[in-house]
Formats: structure tokens, C-alpha cells, sequence
């Protein structure tokens, strides 16, 4: 047998030489590796999911049936919205954190090697699956990305299953992230970490990782009971077998709510990272942005059933969900409030990742007051599967966590690839995302307000010229998301050095600015005995 020794990279090599080519990749324990593979993955779903978006502005682009049939355009709301969720925001964070977190904390590689590379490789399987059953007989599943029975279980065709599948992978996958970033931080922060030095976007992934592990269960129970419910004749959700309709909406809302907040904490946590290095400020309010992120992360699991007021639950429960729907806009508000303080008189200046991030902030705001409208029950009744919803939920996903992933990939670009990216090509990328998303989203604002129902292939005329609009800033933002490609291959394959003080002008401050500073003025630093 060969002797085996761990290089400085944290690689098994061999006395033959490590594995080269496709196998260094397959084969890999590395944390930057596996960061790489989970971002590279995330961008080829953000744009199979994005193409699919394409079909389904293409089609509402005016009212009548265009180009493809009812069935199929349910089938690209589904998939597109699985494959957003699931495919493209969650695993950019995942690759985030698996590049950042043990640089962070001092850390050299995550705890878990081994399970981080399996983690990672069973994810294009998930997905092959997923995209594969839109080839089936009967077409792939056009349920929405929600699944509700008893379209899911009794209306659905054979895609079902592997829908089922897919989503049972992607669980597992998540899962084992999270216990990886879990045991990472605990058990390998540098001597002197306590945890309330810990940089704010380690602390982000540490509380939304523990939410992981406690929803992912949840939707395998929920996608379990459909399977079995669609395959073996149970009656959880069936009426006339006993079951019961709703309670599929009670349980995968209970996974769904939380969901949303895994997919945005993270982005808090990069937006905390970067808004002190371009202030050139400490972040103001560290603890209480610490306790901000936890009590989002507990509130969320107390607002579920606000996605479903119109089921006609009693007035009490309409009330609960109602105020404490209301009560996570203030922790959320807290963080608002703490990044425009740590501007609030810093030395500004506008680099890409600080444009992407103001961006943010604005943006995520108007998402976030949205949602505020959507918590008040009478009327989410008048809003309840408009495009209000729509321009809701993009809001805070598109210009929230795509916003904040596109803000630290431009942030740490040059720590990764040790070259800078073409700055000129990233500024028009970040205004043409800017300039088009909102007129993507916000005029369906309008026509949700005015009663245009989603998930429809057709509508009535007096929406036509809004669609149209809509319809156009959804090119454009597709389109304009070829230029962050562009940038990323360009920065890879070359490009200016990144000095060890890339951010020009931020002098004195390290990469990512401990949150806390453990030291803070811009003069020589006191020599640590």
C-alpha cells in the first residue's frame, strides 16, 4: 500500500502525484475547490432557470397563447422557480461559505472534507433528474414550484416521482452543508475567536445552517406524503380518504417561511462585510446585528400560515400570523438601519461590490415593505396570487440574494483568482441589472394591484402594454447577465494583479474588516505580544 500525506492544501496526495484534471476535481477535499464547484454549478442553474424565465415572458409578452401550450408554460413556472430556489441562491451561498467561512475563522479547510465533496457531486444528479422529467411522457411537473395537493398528488402526472426524488437529494445535499458549516465553526476557530468576534457573514451562515437542519426534514416529510398519497393510496391530503388538503399547505409552509430566510440571512451577512471596507468604518451595531439575524431565524418558524389567509383559518389564527408577520419587519429594520449608519459619514467610495450592495439595501427595502402589505390578512385577500406576490418575492430574491451573491463574488473575485476584474465591463453589468430588474419587476406591482392572477398563461387585454414592458426589462435582465460571465472568465484567465490591498484607498482596513475590529484606527496597529 502507498503512503499517503496531506499536502498544505488540505489534498490527499499520493507518492505518484495528486490527481490531475477531471479526478482532481471529482476527487477533491478542498474547501476553495468545492466553493468553486457549488458557484460554477449555481451559475449554470441561475441561467437554465433564467432560459426558462425567457419562455415564460415570451409568452405573456401579449395577451392570446403565443408559443407554448398551457401545460408546458405551468411546467416552466415550476421548474423555473425549483431550480432558482434550490439550484441557483442556495448554492452560491454554500460556495460562499465554503470559501469564506474557514478563511474567516482561521480555519484550515471545513471539519468535514470528505462529506463536503459528497455534498456537493450528488447535486448535478438532483438536477439532471429534475430537468430530465420535462422529457417524460406527459411532460415534467406543472404544479408549481409549491407542489400543492391535489394538484401535486391526484391531478399530476408521472413526473411526480422523480420531482420527489430530486427534491429528496437536494435535502440530503443541504443537510450535509449545514452540519459542515456547524461543526466547522464550532470546532475550528482560530485561538482568541470568541463568537462574538466572528465576522457577521460566518455568524449569518452558522444561524441559517442550523435552520437548514431544521426545515429540510420537513419538506421530506411533505414530498414523502405526496409520493405516497400519488403511488400507494394513502389519504394524507386526500378528502375523501380522510385526509387533508390544507394540512399539505400547514407543513410545507412550515418548511416554506424558513426557506425564505435561508436564502436572504446569508446575503445580510455579505452585505455586513462589505458596506464597513467601502465606509472604511467598523460596522456600527455588531451585537445587535447578531441578535437581529438570530431572531429573524426564531420568528421565522412563527409566520408560516401568512401564505395562506385565504384558506379561511380562524380570526385568532389570522391575528397571530397577521402581528408576527409585522413584528420580523423590526429585526429586519435593525439591520437597515445599521448598515446606513456605518455610511452615515464613512469615507464612501463606489467600487462594484459597494454599488451591488447599496442596491441591495434600497431594493431589498421596497421587497421588505411589500411583504409588509402582504401580512396585513384583509388585504393579502385582494393581493393572494396576484403579481403583487411576484414582484413581492422577486424583489427580495432577485435584488436581495442575487444582488448580495453578485456583490460578494465582485468583492472576493480578487482574493480568489489574485487578478482584478475589469471594472468598466462590471459597472455597466451592475447598472444594466439595475435599470432592467426594476423594469421587470416593479410594474408588477401594478398589475397585480389591478387583479392579474399568476401562474396564467393568458390574461385579459387591459394588461397588455404593462406585460410588454414587463416582458422587456425581463430580456434585458437576462441578457445583461451574460456581462457577469464575461467579467468572471476574464478575471479568471488574467487581468491586472490584486495587490495585497485591493480595495485602493481602503488603507489600514484587512480584506474582510473583522466585525468587530479588533483594532480600528488607521495608524500603525500595536504589536501583539
Amino acid at each position: 500500500m502507498s503512503t499517503k500525506n496531506l499536502n498544505a492544501d488540505n489534498h490527499v496526495e499520493e507518492h505518484h502525484g495528486a490527481p490531475s484534471g477531471i479526478m482532481r476535481w471529482l476527487l477533491t477535499t478542498n474547501h476553495k475547490d468545492i466553493g468553486s464547484l457549488y458557484l460554477l454549478f449555481s451559475l449554470l442553474m441561475f441561467f437554465i432557470g433564467g432560459a426558462m424565465a425567457m419562455v415564460i415572458r415570451a409568452e405573456l409578452f401579449q395577451p392570446g397563447l403565443q408559443i407554448v401550450e398551457p401545460d408546458f408554460f405551468n411546467q416552466m413556472t415550476t421548474v423555473h422557480g425549483l431550480i432558482m430556489v434550490f439550484g441557483a441562491v442556495m448554492p452560491a451561498f454554500v460556495g460562499l461559505a465554503n470559501w469564506m467561512v474557514p478563511m474567516m475563522i482561521g480555519a484550515p479547510d471545513m471539519a468535514l472534507p470528505r462529506m463536503n465533496n459528497w455534498s456537493f457531486w450528488i447535486l448535478p444528479f438532483a438536477f439532471l433528474i429534475l430537468l430530465m422529467s420535462l422529457f417524460m411522457e406527459g411532460g415534467g411537473p406543472n404544479f408549481g414550484w409549491t407542489f400543492y395537493a391535489p394538484l401535486s398528488t391526484t391531478y399530476s402526472n408521472d413526473s411526480t416521482a422523480l420531482f420527489v426524488f430530486s427534491v429528496h437529494i437536494m435535502g440530503i445535499s443541504s443537510i450535509m452543508g449545514a452540519i459542515n458549516v456547524i461543526v466547522t465553526i464550532f470546532n475550528l476557530r482560530a485561538p482568541g475567536m470568541t463568537f462574538m468576534k466572528m465576522p457577521l457573514f460566518v455568524w449569518t451562515w452558522l444561524i441559517t445552517a442550523f435552520l437548514l437542519i431544521a426545515v429540510m426534514p420537513v419538506l421530506a416529510g411533505a414530498v414523502t406524503m405526496v409520493l405516497t398519497d400519488k403511488y400507494f393510496a394513502t389519504s394524507f391530503f386526500n378528502a375523501a380518504g380522510g385526509g387533508d388538503p390544507v394540512m399539505f399547505q400547514h407543513i410545507f409552509w412550515f418548511f416554506g417561511h424558513p426557506e425564505v430566510y435561508i436564502m436572504i440571512l446569508p446575503a445580510f451577512g455579505i452585505i455586513s462585510q462589505i458596506v464597513p471596507t467601502f465606509s472604511r468604518k467598523k460596522l456600527f451595531g455588531y451585537s445587535s446585528m447578531v441578535y437581529a439575524t438570530a431572531s429573524i431565524a426564531l420568528l421565522s418558524f412563527l409566520v408560516w400560515a401568512h401564505h395562506m389567509f385565504t384558506t379561511g383559518m380562524p380570526l385568532a389564527g389570522e391575528l397571530f400570523f397577521m402581528y408576527c408577520t409585522m413584528l420580523i419587519s423590526v429585526p429586519t429594520g435593525v439591520k437597515i438601519f445599521n448598515w446606513v449608519a456605518t455610511m452615515w459619514r464613512g469615507s464612501l467610495t463606489f467600487e462594484v461590490p459597494m454599488m451591488f450592495s447599496i442596491a441591495f439595501i434600497v431594493l431589498f427595502t421596497i421587497g421588505g415593505f411589500s411583504g409588509l402589505m402582504l401580512a396585513i390578512t384583509p388585504a393579502d385577500f385582494q393581493y393572494h396570487d396576484t403579481y403583487f406576490v411576484v414582484a413581492h418575492f422577486h424583489y427580495v430574491l432577485v435584488t436581495g440574494a442575487i444582488f448580495s451573491i453578485m456583490a460578494g463574488a465582485y468583492y472576493w473575485l480578487p482574493k480568489w483568482t489574485g487578478n482584478m476584474f475589469d471594472e468598466k465591463l462590471a459597472k455597466t453589468h451592475f447598472w444594466l441589472s439595475l435599470v432592467s430588474v426594476n423594469v421587470l419587476f416593479f410594474p408588477m406591482h401594478f398589475v397585480g394591484l389591478a387583479g392579474m392572477p399568476r401562474r396564467i398563461p393568458d390574461y385579459a387585454l387591459q394588461f397588455a402594454d404593462f406585460n410588454a414592458v414587463i416582458s422587456i426589462g425581463g430580456f434585458a435582465f437576462g441578457l445583461s447577465q451574460l456581462l457577469f460571465v464575461a467579467v468572471v472568465y476574464k478575471c479568471i484567465k488574467g487581468g491586472e494583479k490584486a495587490t495585497a490591498q485591493v480595495w485602493e484607498g481602503a488603507e489600514g482596513l484587512e480584506w474582510e474588516v473583522p466585525s468587530p475590529a479588533p483594532y480600528h484606527t488607521f495608524e500603525t496597529p500595536p504589536t501583539i505580544k
